[in-house]
């Protein structure tokens, strides 16, 4: 007679092994297009579009190394028709300032809505929830014009004040405060003196933690790969972000694809890094929603 213990651990085993080999085979697929990427950024313009990935030839495991090179790499820092290094600073400054300032004030915004009772709360959140209804490119009008009315065009600041305070943001962390923050907590709070301020930046933000790494993560990405807004907004070459200055590495009657691919493997790598650094925050952020309690 079989041993049911030994036939459910068997069952499991193949359970499990099947998760995994459907998981390779997706993070195969996944991954396959970086190294496509990577192989195209390091090839000479020689041999571009002579293979897929690594130029063939006669080399150690039948390649061709004197077809590679990193000259698309140091072009892209060295050249004088290039502002590489000064856009992914441009980038830096301005995915940071944004995703900071606009997941303070979103936390701002949706813990008023959650835990505070006044006048017109419930219109104003229907006002939020309808403005999500509302696709970003029918505002780039209209907020062109009050930038050049307000003259903030050409500048950071025309660029980060619009994306302060996203109404997706806004109810996004109204409905995680209303699940995650007690208001029990916050009255024994008020009751032993402690004040809104303080409740908001001791209290309500690390219960929230989750949902800041996520929202702060989602922000960033946004603004990183940003082209369309900086692109009207900003007219000075040397106040282009990254998006917009890859767009420039392509030439009037050819292109150099070597160097466009190098320039999109560097404007990849920093939010890789960053997004391997807040996957937890992320992915806990994603679900602190979904079980109830």
């Amino acid at each position: 007679m079989s041993n049911p213990a030994l036939s459910r651990r068997a069952k499991e085993n193949v359970r499990w092994g099947l998760t995994y080999a459907f998981l390779l085979f997706f993070a195969f697929i996944t991954l396959v297009p970086f190294a496509w990427l990577l192989c195209a950024a390091i090839k000479t313009d020689a041999v571009f579009f002579d293979s897929q990935f690594l130029p063939l030839g006669h080399g150690f495991l039948g390649i061709d190394w004197d077809s590679l090179t990193l000259s698309h790499f140091s072009d892209l820092f060295t050249s004088a028709d290039f502002n590489f290094g000064r856009s992914i600073l441009n980038s830096v400054f301005y995915a940071s300032t944004t995703a900071t300032l606009s997941t303070l004030f979103c936390a701002m915004g949706g813990y008023a809505l959650a835990k505070f009772h006044f006048q017109g709360r419930d219109w104003i959140t229907s006002l939020v929830l309808g403005c999500l209804l509302v696709p970003g490119s029918l505002l780039l009008a209209p907020s062109y014009q009050l930038l050049y009315h307000l003259n903030l065009l050409d500048s950071f600041a025309g660029l980060i004040l619009p994306g302060v305070a996203p109404a997706f943001g806004i109810y996004l962390f109204r409905q995680s405060m209303l699940n995650a923050v007690p208001s029990d907590l916050l009255e024994a709070a008020r009751i032993d003196g402690c004040g809104e301020w303080r409740i908001f930046f001791t209290i309500v933000l690390p219960l929230v933690r989750p949902m800041i790494g996520a929202f702060l993560l989602i922000t960033y990405l946004g603004c990183w790969n940003n082209f369309i807004g900086p692109q009207i907004i900003i007219q000075t070459p040397e106040k282009y972000p990254l998006a917009v200055e890859i767009a420039q590495l392509k030439g009037l009657y050819s292109i150099n694809y070597g160097l466009l691919m190098a320039g999109t493997l560097i404007s990849v790598a920093p939010v890789m890094v960053l997004f391997l650094f807040l996957q937890k925050e992320f992915i806990a952020g994603l679900t602190s929603g979904a079980v109830k309690g």
